[in-house]
């Protein structure tokens, strides 16, 4: 599935704490179709939903429907700080090409 630098998981332990109802919620990936390569990333902070793969790290959980899971596959999701701001980030091998912002991407063509 997805590899989650402890940053990722750091930052998420951060913003589940700040919710007064956090018991049983994680941070959704998923892909939707827009942005300006195509595809694009999206996250939300959300509980689990049927069919969804889990990642568990370190007391905190990451979701993935099983419609973004092979756009995925492989990726390591990361949180950075930065002059520019400060978000989680996607590092994606299945990205034939990714936008300048970093929010969306094209996807390779099937091996």
């Amino acid at each position: 599935m997805i590899k989650v630098t402890e940053s990722a998981v750091n930052h998420l332990r951060s913003l589940l704490a700040e919710q007064s109802a956090a018991a049983g919620k994680g941070l959704r990936l998923q892909i939707a179709k827009g942005g300006c390569s195509g595809l694009q990333y999206e996250m939300t902070l959300d509980e689990r939903h049927e069919g969804d793969a889990v990642v568990p790290r370190e007391e905190v959980e990451f979701f993935i429907d099983a419609e973004s899971a092979d756009y995925l596959r492989d990726a390591t999701l990361d949180f950075e700080e930065g002059l520019t701001g400060a978000g989680f980030r996607i590092l994606n091998p299945n990205a034939a090409r990714t936008c300048g912002c970093g929010t969306s991407f094209e996807p390779a063509p099937p091996a």
